[in-house]
């Protein structure tokens, strides 16, 4: 039995048998909550993570311009956002950016958002809704 291995070099993985570069871009999250000060730890948060880019607007608005201008793996629902506007994104978001994949954030410090963000990327494609 092989063991195979990928190993980071801080820029690229590399597949040990190959010896291949496999490229791999940032994950980038777009975070959306009303709190200014769970936002700005979101984002920290976000950003201390080598592979992940975070911003964070507090705006349903401001998140649709966003996602225009922007290319965005994940979209994070954070605390806040009226029930009727969390619904307008999402409907939004399905309809013009269905690969992008949809998380409520439940607070809860670093260790369960990564674990929401880390179960969001492994999942088969669907969206978190």
């Amino acid at each position: 039995m092989a063991v195979l291995a990928y190993i980071y070099t801080g820029k690229a993985w590399y597949h040990s048998a190959t010896i291949k570069c496999i490229k791999m871009e940032a994950i980038k999250i777009l975070y959306v909550g009303k709190n200014k000060d769970i936002l700005e730890t979101v984002i920290r948060l976000l950003n201390n993570h080598e592979s992940w880019v975070g911003e964070g607007v507090y705006e349903i608005e401001d998140a649709k311009e966003s996602l225009q201008h922007d290319r965005f793996d994940i979209l994070l629902l954070g605390c806040g956002i009226e029930e009727a506007d969390e619904a307008e994104l999402r409907n939004y978001v399905a309809e013009n950016f269905p690969e992008v994949k949809i998380i409520q954030h439940y607070g809860g410090g670093s260790g369960l958002l990564s674990n929401e963000i880390l179960e969001a990327l492994n999942n088969d494609g669907s969206s978190f809704n």
